[in-house]
């Protein structure tokens, strides 16, 4: 009888022990920018924040600077269930859906104000879009505003002529080709070496990628042209949200509200940080000259007739939205 109860205590303690691991679901965010990085910082936090909302049923691990998917792989990677969950920045898949980059057109929104106004008008449509893709849509933060980044000083868009350009979306190509420089696609995770190989000269993009990517070792020229505000967003594969149980995705929404509501805090920090970091590093940071602002902001108007022409209606709608 004493052997028999032993092992019925050794059969339930063995039992009791596998339960808490046959029962966490552990899920895998790719990210394309490093560890250091504000939104991933913000990722880290949402990740943690999940898995002690849902008592360590749910587990999610984030794999910053490109290290699980590169950037644009990541969207793909969610849809197919080769990861469960990623964060994307919208305005790199405007070829596959125009409307994935309409917070990419330059000085259509300029403030976190203007970005907030847009993200409310897209959001639905977005929404939607996402959803037939088998798709959801968690959160998103804006970056921060945009600025060109340049080798040589710039008193118009004239100066930027035959430069090597710096592209990781449709929309920042689409710049380089209207002021003639050379488009060269490049990632965030790359940017460093590209610039230390004389690959990029030139490129537009936000203060924290900057810092991130060390831009004052290679670039002496920053001009605070606030072009536009891209967003990240955080997908999450629908089958795999389903499979969840009701606790585990209230958990997650509510953590995935926190995180948007922190993210867009933190991004206007980093750019009043950034620009500080950057002219602490030697860097001239400086408004553009009425020149140049007026030359990009033709490219501006320009590329948001381009991109109604490809969204349409659907596209015409959410810009009577944001401008009303």
């Amino acid at each position: 009888m004493k052997r028999r109860l032993f092992s019925l205590t050794l059969a339930t303690s063995a039992l009791v022990a596998a339960l808490p691991a046959a029962a966490q679901t552990s899920w895998d965010l790719p990210s394309a920018y490093p560890a250091t990085n504000f939104h991933t910082v913000n990722l880290t936090n949402f990740a943690s924040d999940v898995e002690k909302a849902t008592g360590g049923k749910l587990k999610i691990t984030v794999h910053a600077n490109a290290a699980l998917f590169k950037a644009p792989e990541i969207k793909r990677a969610v849809q197919g269930g080769q990861a469960q969950i990623g964060e994307i920045i919208l305005a790199a898949y405007q070829n596959e859906w125009a409307m994935f980059g309409a917070d990419g057109i330059p000085f259509l929104a300029t403030s976190y104000e203007e970005s907030r106004k847009l993200y409310a008008a897209q959001k639905p449509i977005l929404q939607k879009k996402l959803g037939e893709q088998g798709l959801m849509l968690l959160y998103s933060v804006a970056w921060p505003p945009q600025g060109i980044y340049s080798k040589k000083p710039l008193a118009s868009a004239a100066d930027l002529k035959g430069s090597k350009w710096r592209a990781y979306s449709p929309s920042t190509s689409r710049i380089a080709q209207l002021v003639g420089a050379q488009p060269v696609t490049v990632q965030a995770a790359e940017l460093s070496q590209a610039l230390a190989t004389g690959v990029v000269e030139a490129n537009m993009t936000s203060g924290a990628t900057g810092v991130d990517s060390k831009l004052f070792e290679h670039l002496k020229f920053y001009y605070d042209v606030q072009a536009w505000l891209p967003k990240n967003a955080v997908i999450v594969n629908k089958r795999a949200f389903d499979a969840l149980d009701k606790p585990s995705q209230d958990a997650l929404l509510k953590a995935a509200a926190d995180a948007e509501t922190r993210g867009w805090a933190a991004s206007q920090k980093v750019n009043t940080d950034s620009l500080a970091t950057l002219r602490a590093n030697g860097m001239s940071v400086e408004p553009p000259s009425a020149a140049l602002k007026s030359d990009m902001q033709k490219v501006g108007a320009t590329m948001l007739q381009e991109w109604l022409g490809q969204a349409g209606a659907e596209g015409q709608q959410m810009l009577d939205a944001f401008r009303k």
